[in-house]
């Protein structure tokens, strides 16, 4: 199975789904791109299951919690070679760190934030 540590720098590492019901959204995504369900974990909202095709493991879907003011959405994951940096340059640039960095299974750390219009994106890295 690909890892998302074997990304390139600058590329996507992990495409997360935040949803009202994921199992509605996987069966969707399942029909509509032949996505299968690969590992599950348990996690403070619910089961958060990942996915992909051909014994690779593209990202994970969870459920948004009631109290969530953001709507479902995608959070896409970028490689950094150095994450803490990243959140530095993050910072300097007018962004904000929302989450993080907290270290994921398999060793890395990430951190979701907002650019400075507000839109979300994560970063994932050492």
């Amino acid at each position: 199975m690909t890892r998302p540590d074997e990304a390139p720098n600058g590329h996507f590492s992990w495409h997360e789904l935040m949803a009202n019901d994921p199992e509605a959204a996987f069966r969707f995504y399942s029909q509509l791109f032949g996505w299968e369900k690969t590992e599950a974990v348990p996690s403070p909202t619910g089961v958060y299951q990942m996915y992909g095709k051909g014994g690779r493991t593209f990202g994970g879907m969870i459920k948004r919690p009631k109290d969530f003011s953001a709507l479902p959405h995608w959070l896409y994951y970028v490689k950094v070679g150095d994450l803490d940096g990243a959140l530095r340059r993050v910072k300097h640039g007018g962004g904000q760190v929302m989450n993080g960095p907290m270290e994921v299974p398999g060793g890395a750390r990430v951190a979701q934030c907002t650019d400075p219009q507000r839109a979300a994106f994560a970063l994932h890295g050492k």
